[in-house]
């Protein structure tokens, strides 16, 4: 098939990543995959480096030019499928391909759990001018046939898939070598993009109030947040025990590095790929019931789920696991073992293969 991603968001993500580690694995599989984002998008630089073919379109914002830009590349290359991430770039692919008798099937990719708007446009551009709706949990699908009203056969939900030769259990004290990290220490750390609704903000009062002098705080990670969580990192007086280390590619290797890992974000959630990448490397883990998190993990079972914003339940979790190693241990292996059955990489690209064959069968 002939599929082309469209991303006009600038960030990046999760979300971005899961495009590229999808198009790439469509491309492994015979299929012909491009991206179409603006220049200045940390995925067009990115694209390279997976190997996913790239052009730059000025889809940022919507307007009259984007538009033309997108309706013009569209009419010079054939497709079959353009699979739309945001809210821009779907307006766009939808309004390029309107009234366009031989017009390429839109897919539409849910990847949070925001709510859709109810009104007769957002009505329009999602069960109208979109062919497939496709949510990245089952609570994200269920969310807009019962809130928004879209057709259940038209939705379908594709978890993130996760590459489980890259993310592993590790050596955590040749990670630490390797990353220059102490190895006698004890280290709790986040991976994710520095916005509010990630919960760093909980996480540093919570991580502020434990009575755990000898565990240090690994912030993986950059985004609008930065100078904020690093001002109040020096109110707390934290800044001996919590390190900053930035975007990271080799994101493997600092969760490998880590004794327990959180992510207590109170918003926006699918099932974010952070949390099964440290499930997959075997870490005891603490987390929120926020989006489709809860279809990844099970309080108790494979990991400590709080209530979000809640920096003194998140912080009795978190005590919980630094003082019961052998809690830990067990909740690891069971997310380890849960992980590897259900968001393997393979699924991801078999569930969206068949979405994508379907609406270019009708």
């Amino acid at each position: 098939m002939r599929i082309v991603h469209t991303e006009a968001s600038c960030g990046w993500g999760g979300q971005e990543i899961r495009i590229l580690t999808e198009a790439q694995g469509l491309i492994g599989r015979g299929h012909q995959v491009s991206l179409l984002c603006p220049a200045e998008a940390p995925i067009f630089r990115e694209a390279e480096r997976y190997g996913v073919p790239a052009e730059a379109l000025p889809i940022g914002r919507k307007n009259l030019r984007g538009w033309l830009a997108l309706r013009r590349w569209l009419k010079q290359h054939a497709v079959d499928v353009v699979n739309t991430h945001s809210s821009t770039d779907s307006w766009l692919a939808a309004l390029a391909c309107a009234f366009r008798a031989e017009a390429p099937a839109i897919v539409r990719t849910r990847h949070i759990s925001a709510a859709v708007p109810r009104n007769a446009t957002t009505r329009w551009l999602y069960a109208s001018a979109t062919r497939h709706i496709v949510t990245t949990g089952e609570k994200l699908r269920g969310q807009l046939i019962a809130d928004n009203g879209f057709p259940a056969n038209r939705i379908t939900s594709v978890p993130t898939g996760i590459d489980t030769e890259r993310f592993r259990p590790g050596d955590r004290s040749a990670a630490r070598r390797e990353l220059g990290l102490d190895e006698n220490r004890r280290y709790l750390g986040i991976v994710a993009t520095l916005r509010s609704w990630k919960g760093h903000q909980y996480l540093l009062e919570a991580f502020d109030s434990l009575a755990a002098p000898d565990w240090h705080l690994l912030i993986v990670g950059d985004g609008p947040r930065r100078a904020a969580l690093e001002a109040e990192v020096a109110r707390l007086g934290l800044g001996q025990r919590v390190q900053f280390v930035g975007h990271q590619r080799n994101t493997e290797r600092w969760l490998q590095a880590l004794d327990l890992f959180c992510l207590p974000s109170y918003a926006n959630e699918g099932v974010p790929q952070a949390l099964l990448q440290a499930m997959l490397v075997g870490l005891p883990i603490v987390t929120t019931p926020v989006g489709s998190i809860t279809e990844a993990v099970t309080d108790g079972v494979t990991a400590l789920v709080v209530p979000p914003r809640q920096a003194e339940l998140l912080a009795a979790a978190l005590a919980r696991l630094m003082s019961d190693p052998a809690l830990a241990a067990r909740l690891g292996a069971a997310a380890h073992d849960a992980a590897l059955q259900r968001f393997g990489l393979k699924i991801m690209l078999d569930g969206m293969e068949k979405v994508f064959a379907a609406v270019v069968a009708r």
